[in-house]
């Protein structure tokens, strides 16, 4: 059974999402559910679809990362979306809860990161090696919680286990996520959520915030999210 798809918004033309942790976005074989075909059934009995339904995957996270995503109803929406993408023309903030406390309340970090195939993760590697690309984000401090820094992240740039790889770099790896050092459990996924994503809309231009409520994991951490954003 399919789990329950939390709809952020939805119109003719977006369809957003509020992600759960351990539900990979796309790219799973058949007989695993992913977040594109729990959307792509939640259409197609929505609206009464016949055949096959279009969705476009515009934003996506690793599979233990909660939080907004977002996926267009047509294939022009998505072409306009990936294109704010690309021009770096959205925000993304993210929450992160990492291991200790920062000596600083709030900072950027800049590395350059290459991918490992073999063993499916990112590395810290120097600016001239072959492959590497620029990896920048800027933090904040929202609380100290049990030992641990709850952070506000906003990303520059877009790189595959981006956050969680500089943060583990810096002496910080974020809680639950063992693959890149974390000693610390947590009981869903890892505490990486796509917390704010603001966008134009494709067709009207309307800049458009959607926000996603931390799943039910974050409450040991007891921050209320009515003082943060």
């Amino acid at each position: 059974m399919n789990p329950p798809l939390h709809v952020l918004y939805e119109d003719n033309h977006l369809l957003v999402v509020n992600k759960p942790s351990g539900l990979p976005t796309m790219g799973t074989p058949d007989d695993r559910a992913t977040l594109l075909t729990v959307a792509k059934q939640y259409i197609k009995h929505r609206y009464q679809k016949p055949g096959n339904v279009y969705l476009g995957v515009v934003s996506r996270l690793d599979a233990p990362v909660s939080g907004v995503v977002l996926l267009a109803r047509t294939s022009k929406a998505a072409a306009r979306l990936t294109e704010q993408f690309r021009e770096r023309r959205v925000e993304k903030t993210y929450w992160a809860v990492v291991e200790g406390v920062l000596d600083s309340s709030a900072g950027e970090l800049v590395d350059w990161l290459a991918q490992d195939e073999r063993h499916r993760r990112m590395h810290i590697v120097g600016r001239t090696m072959p492959d590497a690309r620029e990896a920048r984000l800027s933090y904040r401090r929202l609380a100290v919680v049990q030992g641990n820094s709850w952070l506000e992240v906003t990303l520059e740039t877009g790189r595959k286990h981006q956050i969680r790889l500089q943060l583990s770099h810096h002496g910080h790896p974020i809680v639950g996520d063992r693959k890149y050092g974390s000693r610390t459990p947590f009981s869903s996924g890892i505490a990486l959520h796509a917390r704010r994503l603001v966008v134009s809309h494709p067709t009207t231009a309307e800049q458009l915030e959607f926000v996603a409520p931390t799943p039910d994991a974050w409450r040991r951490f007891s921050l209320d999210e009515r003082g943060a954003r």
